[in-house]
């Protein structure tokens, strides 16, 4: 059975039967609201509570805007920075504002892979990172499809290479049953597709694990809830589609 990593978010290792196996390169993909960025913060924070360090490649959003909504869960990453226990890759300012100037890992041509994965690189020895997120690799090919696949296979050879395991977090639109990006499927080792329909009036996220190698898992699609404390999976409950219509067994 291959090494596990517990995720550390209630009910998401039952359903993967353990955790993810240990250097996977899992896409964590789902629409708008449904919680893809909170997932990946809150495997990071879990495995720095347990000693595991992390790096987070941030192309959306500000790093200070991220520590401060991390902490809002509970989850205060400061010290562990200061420690160098954690880092924040910042590809999304490309090296511009005060807060830039202070900040050891700046991508300043955020649309440069290459420098992307240098940067990374440099992160990932510096912290002896064992988990990663990247919020979102679907930044990096947005205007240009046809590379989705190999740039998730550049930084699925460089991260599994060094031992990481980790988590591309993947935009679709809400109504796009895809992962992300042409024959990103085939390149990742797992894809976690979190969901949001309307049932019964209101609206429900869910999750459903496509595929994760090294290991079986529920082929179910389980409801979840985003509480002050983070995501919280129900494995035992599972949301079923039938005739269009959404409805929890």
């Amino acid at each position: 059975m291959s090494e596990r990593v517990e995720t550390g978010i209630p009910g998401l290792d039952q359903i993967l039967h353990g955790g993810i196996p240990r250097r996977n390169v899992v896409l964590l993909s789902g629409g708008p609201g449904t919680g893809k960025s909170i997932l990946g913060q809150q495997f990071l924070y879990h495995g720095l509570i347990r000693g595991e360090t992390g790096v987070l490649v941030a192309l959306e959003e500000h790093p200070k805007q991220i520590m401060d909504n991390m902490a809002k869960f509970g989850w205060n990453v400061r010290e562990y920075v200061q420690e160098g226990l954690f880092a924040i890759v910042d590809a999304f300012t490309g090296g511009i504002g005060e807060y830039a100037k202070r900040e050891r890992y700046v991508v300043k041509n955020p649309d440069d892979v290459h420098e992307l994965v240098d940067v990374l690189r440099r992160a990932i020895r510096d912290t002896h990172a064992q988990r990663v997120v990247i919020d979102s690799v679907s930044t990096l090919y947005l205007t240009k499809p046809s590379v989705a696949r190999g740039v998730v296979m550049q930084l699925k050879r460089i991260l599994s290479g060094m031992g990481c395991t980790s988590i591309l977090v993947s935009q679709v639109s809400s109504t796009e049953r895809g992962f992300g990006g042409p024959g990103v499927e085939h390149a990742a080792d797992g894809i976690i597709r979190l969901d949001l329909d309307e049932y019964e009036g209101e609206l429900r996220r869910s999750v459903i694990v496509w595929k994760m190698r090294g290991t079986s898992h529920s082929m179910r699609r389980h409801p979840f809830d985003i509480t002050d404390k983070g995501i919280v999976i129900y494995p035992d409950k599972v949301l079923k589609v039938r005739r269009g219509v959404l409805f929890e067994e």
